[in-house]
């Protein structure tokens, strides 16, 4: 079980890497918050195809846990892709990738703090390791900058996607038993309505494009992909191997989402970059190895099918 889990992981944080270069290509071709709109209408849509017969099943399930459910929807899909696709205006696909590295971490501190999870000094070790490297990709390689408060507009935006998506990883220990096409429904669902005032402000502001031909591209590859197959292989790794084991994971965005920026944007890849993801990966690899051996699981909801 703990070998498909490992590869779910790996398959969702290869969708995730890509989806920080699909916000920098979206760039001329749609606005943030339509791509945030349109992605998670589409994404309703197709889940919907495959979800109605199984969501009747599971209703009197949902019923009782709609709140949690939206509310997933509302911090794990829409906050956090909106800051994502906003921050890459003002930074790199490479910065917005690396700084992604920082949700483990902080997944890793607030089990700490709310749940007492066990820990022990390899895994303070890697975790250490991760701060720093996500510290220097946000400082673009000059640490004091972090001292003097001068972060750019982009990477700050990207500390409140990653604060986002840890509290909703934290919270996937509540799941409900349900079905993986109703796990997905329901939460699609909240992020496709909570998007949408997003949406109406953008459009207030004058700021909102209508996608064109690349931009319908980009848009069916963040629902596809990012939207739907990582987010189901995600939950299934989480719910296998535990919310801080399944984190570390995510520190394998910042790779695919670097070698996918140098290739597909052509971006340039700096030394600070290369020192962040291998202060990263050390991290992911000394924190897995030296987890706890008879630590509890952080997920306790029973395997998505």
């Amino acid at each position: 079980m703990q070998a498909t889990a490992y590869i779910c992981l790996v398959i969702a944080t290869l969708c995730w890497g890509g989806n920080s270069v699909a916000g920098k290509l979206a760039l001329g071709h749609i606005s943030p918050m339509m791509l945030t709109f349109l992605r998670w209408f589409l994404a309703v849509a197709m889940i919907a195809v495959i979800s109605v017969p199984q969501l009747r099943k599971d209703w009197p399930v949902v019923r009782k846990n709609l709140p949690l459910l939206l509310f997933y929807g509302v911090i794990g899909y829409t906050l956090f892709n909106a800051m994502l696709y906003s921050a890459v205006q003002y930074t790199t696909a490479i910065n917005v990738a690396i700084e992604q590295a920082g949700i483990p971490m902080l997944i890793f501190l607030l089990n700490f703090m709310f749940f007492r999870t066990g820990i022990s000094l390899a895994q303070c070790l890697g975790f250490g390791m991760t701060l720093i490297g996500v510290a220097l990709t946000a400082a673009h390689g000059d640490l004091a900058t972090l001292l003097q408060l001068s972060l750019n507009r982009g990477d700050g935006l990207m500390l409140i996607a990653i604060a986002a998506y840890s509290v909703y990883t934290i919270f996937l220990r509540w799941k409900p038993p349900l079905d993986w096409r109703t796990l997905m429904a329901v939460p699609a669902l909240g992020a496709m309505l909570t998007s949408l005032p997003l949406l109406l402000w953008e459009a207030g502001r004058g700021a909102a494009r209508w996608p064109d031909q690349a931009g319908w591209v980009i848009t069916l590859y963040t629902a596809i992909f990012p939207s739907l197959v990582a987010q189901i292989l995600y939950i299934k790794g989480v719910v296998a191997i535990g919310a801080n084991r399944a984190g570390l994971f995510i520190n394998l965005v910042p790779v695919f989402g670097t070698l996918l920026s140098v290739a597909l944007i052509g971006e340039r890849l700096q030394s600070f970059h290369v020192i962040a993801l291998v202060l990263t990966l050390g991290g992911i690899a000394i924190a897995e190895k030296g987890r706890p051996k008879a630590s509890s699981p952080t997920v306790t909801a029973s395997p998505v099918d």
